[in-house]
């Protein structure tokens, strides 16, 4: 793991590389219960969920997030927020996720993995996007492999403070997704600083898109649970 890590100019103690392999073990024992990844293998899962989700710290320096209130959005599994809780230990991390089972076995990993930096939510993004608890409350937004840029913006842009940062995780047709979202960048105040290509892999090709919020987001947003989807913006 060490090896690959630093193949992408990643460095990981050994630590680091305990907690990562004591995660795979419990992402593969609730597997068999519950649908977290279609992604079993040991490698795969190091390269394509655990590296995949901290590739970032590659582009951006860890100092960055030092200190930060960050909240991963549609976490799903765990991914990006455990890796890089693992990995940015002085940043503080909420994952939110709509499905409880997810948020059960989550808990489970913290606890196993005695991770002091996670909070954990089971909410909807557009139920606690306008709770004032959360709204606007964050300085950087992550979400990866949840849904089309609009959605992501309308979902995830709420929770975060005027000019602060959301990061996005895009693989294939990144360049489709940012025409695609013109009309939803204006209407909730957000533009695109970068869009950085992590990995040119033919079969591990990344990028991530750092959207920064330039004012905050209007009352109405986000719509009630359902509606963005059916109706993007």
């Amino acid at each position: 793991m060490k090896e690959l890590f630093s193949n992408y100019n990643i460095e990981i103690n050994d630590e680091q590389v305990d907690k990562f392999n004591r995660y795979y073990g419990l992402l593969i024992e609730w597997n068999k219960k519950i649908n977290l990844t279609t992604i079993i293998d040991y490698d795969e899962v190091i390269k394509k969920h655990f590296l995949d989700s901290v590739l970032l710290i590659k582009v951006f320096a860890k100092d960055l997030f030092a200190n930060k209130n960050i909240i991963d959005v549609g976490t799903g599994a765990g991914f990006p927020g455990i890796p890089l809780a693992i990995m940015l230990p002085d940043a503080k991390f909420t994952l939110i996720d709509s499905l409880n089972k997810r948020i059960q076995f989550l808990k489970e990993v913290i606890k196993f993995l005695q991770i002091d930096n996670i909070t954990l939510i089971h909410a909807r993004a557009e139920e606690l996007g306008i709770d004032s608890n959360y709204r606007e409350k964050y300085d950087i937004c992550v979400s990866r492999a949840v849904a089309a840029l609009p959605l992501l913006l309308e979902y995830c842009s709420p929770f975060v403070r005027k000019e602060g940062v959301l990061y996005m995780y895009k693989s294939l047709k990144v360049e489709e997704e940012i025409c695609s979202a013109q009309n939803a960048l204006s209407i909730l105040n957000c533009s695109i600083n970068k869009n950085v290509l992590l990995t040119d892999e033919n079969d591990f090709r990344r990028y991530i898109l750092e959207i920064k919020k330039d004012d905050c987001t209007p009352c109405k947003y986000p719509r009630k649970p359902g509606k963005a989807k059916k109706t993007p913006l």
